[in-house]
């Protein structure tokens, strides 16, 4: 029993390091970061930066790659745009 309950501990500490980052670089990002990332960001006001800090926080491994090589999503072209 005790593999497991070293297993579990591990995995949570894993876990909330994670989400430690994310919250950090999420608080950074989402007022610096966003407008480099996504040209749309731009004068967008607090709700919106806010809105989107629960989805940034659990993806950031993706938008911190995307800040560092300045990676903007690519724009739509189809008959809706």
């Amino acid at each position: 029993m005790a593999t497991f309950e070293t297993f579990v501990r591990a995995f949570v500490f894993c876990f909330e390091a994670y989400a430690a980052i994310g919250i950090l670089f999420a608080s950074v990002f989402v007022f610096r970061g966003v407008q480099q990332v996504d040209s749309e960001a731009q004068g967008s006001g607090v709700g919106f930066r806010l809105l989107i800090m629960p989805g940034v926080t659990a993806f950031w491994p993706i938008f911190l790659r995307r800040w560092i090589r300045g990676i903007q999503p690519p724009i739509e072209r189809n008959p809706h745009r």
